[in-house]
């Protein structure tokens, strides 16, 4: 099993509700995937340039380990996923 680190950027837009919810859906898919090692909420943050018209956006960094081939898996996901403004995932 690979070590892999990924960062989400969650619109702002969202209510606390939608931006809890969506936070929660990556951390049970990786999950049920792999081994979720820590789950890093960095809070709001003002964003270094304009991102769909926000200035301001969620950060989570999520740590875990899983198969080589669940990453793209993760990234097809937070791509279609209505709110994440940017995602990336990096093996360690």
């Amino acid at each position: 099993m690979q070590k892999y680190e990924s960062m989400f950027v969650i619109s702002a837009k969202q209510d606390e509700e939608a931006y809890k919810a969506t936070v929660e859906k990556f951390a049970s898919l990786i999950s049920a995937n792999g081994n979720l090692v820590s789950c890093d909420e960095w809070g709001k943050r003002k964003l270094a340039y304009l991102i769909n018209k926000e200035a301001e956006a969620y950060y989570v960094l999520y740590t875990f380990e899983c198969d080589a081939a669940f990453p793209a898996e993760l990234d097809r996901v937070a791509k279609i996923t209505d709110g994440v403004l940017r995602s990336m995932i990096i093996a360690l």
